[in-house]
């Protein structure tokens, strides 16, 4: 059965920070890129960052670059997303995603086949 968790949401000080985990079971992540989506209130589900299924290629959207960091671990089944001097506009549902890594590159989002169920970051002072 294909699983995917994501936890280490929470509340949090603009400036501050929160590191998420997306725990995979089910398949093996040597074959899938991984993603990290978010979806704010009155907004489209947008894809914020990705790795590949090597975990040498990543990829930020813009309004992140600099600030998060995805990393993964295969052996632990393990994606990080690590994010740094959280503003308030980065409140939103965070998932992560899984697509397997043939279906071209982890940046193509809408061939995540694979999603958790959502953990929520606030941030707010």
């Amino acid at each position: 059965q294909v699983q995917l968790v994501e936890s280490g949401g929470g509340l949090v000080q603009p400036g501050g920070s929160l590191r998420l985990s997306c725990a995979v079971s089910g398949f093996s992540l040597d074959y899938h890129d991984i993603g990290w989506f978010r979806q704010a209130p009155g907004k489209e589900r947008e894809g914020v960052s990705c790795i590949s299924s090597s975990g040498r290629v990543t990829s930020y959207t813009d309004s992140v670059k600099g600030r998060f960091t995805i990393s993964r671990d295969n052996a632990k089944k393990t994606v990080l997303l690590q994010m740094n001097s959280l503003k308030p506009e980065d409140t939103a549902v965070y998932y992560c995603a899984a697509k397997r890594s043939f279906r071209g590159l982890c940046i193509e989002w809408g061939f995540y086949d694979y999603w958790g169920q959502g953990t929520q970051v606030t941030v707010s002072s």
